[in-house]
């Protein structure tokens, strides 16, 4: 008996791979849930789909830009029609602009706004009106250390994931009437594909750890996160709302 088994959940930004969102709905496959993936790279949405049904889930896809408004309301249709509505929505999609500040442009700054926090909202509130006939709900945002503490070249990924952090307290507080929760999970250096876009690093091998000040070690992987998002979205979790989940391998201990 899978830990979701019953449950539907949508994953946004599922498509790349190594990704938190791909990993992440690949293990709501394996425990059950009918995952509904979506991303701007539809075709790599789909894959994440295929193999999620390769494995022997149940899962769709769909296009997905997560900072129209108007496309949410297009999602959770699909999501209702295809599955009969949601229990569990992780707000995954990000992206990562990493400049000094005296050389980002406005245009950097709004587009990560948009995509990293206001998306969030989006993502919130388009899921509390799903899940409240469900009777119940989990939501889960995708934070960063970032959001936690100051770190350089990220001044507005830091202002989106810190709204993010904060913005989920707020909702799960409103929420709970509706027995809806709302998490944040705050990873740490993890290898996906942003993370090598953003470094320039090949593999995680390349990430010096020591210059991270990673107390472990070593960057870690996506599943890692993964399983994390698996508890929260889980009924073990079922008492647990508006708090922040810290997954960096003691980088933000220090």
């Amino acid at each position: 008996m899978g830990r979701l088994d019953g449950k539907v959940a949508l994953v946004t930004g599922a498509a790349s791979n190594p990704g938190l969102g791909r990993s992440t709905a690949e293990r709501f496959g394996e425990e059950g849930a009918k995952v509904f993936v979506t991303d701007v790279d539809l075709p790599g949405a789909e894959a994440t789909a295929q193999a999620i049904r390769d494995a022997g889930g149940a899962a769709a896809a769909a296009y997905q830009d997560v900072t129209d408004e108007s496309g949410w309301d297009e999602v959770m249709a699909a999501v209702s029609e295809t599955y009969g509505g949601l229990d569990i929505c992780v707000n995954n999609a990000g992206i990562a602009v990493l400049v000094p500040i005296e050389q980002m442009t406005l245009e950097q700054w709004n587009r990560q706004i948009d995509v990293n926090l206001t998306s969030v909202f989006l993502g919130c509130r388009a899921a509390i009106g799903a899940m409240k006939d469900r009777g119940g709900g989990s939501i889960i945002n995708l934070s960063s250390v970032a959001g936690l503490v100051g770190l350089q070249t990220c001044t507005a990924y830091s202002a989106a994931k810190g709204g993010v952090r904060i913005m989920g307290k707020a909702v799960a507080v409103e929420a709970a009437r509706y027995n809806i929760r709302c998490n944040s999970v705050h990873p740490g250096v993890i290898w996906t594909n942003m993370q090598a876009q953003s470094t320039g690093a090949n593999s995680a091998d390349d990430l010096d750890a020591s210059v991270m000040r990673i107390p472990l070690g070593r960057a870690g992987e996506p599943l890692d996160i993964a399983n994390c998002i698996l508890y929260l979205a889980s009924d073990e979790a079922n008492y647990v709302t508006g708090a922040e989940f810290v997954v960096d391998a003691g980088m933000t201990a220090q």
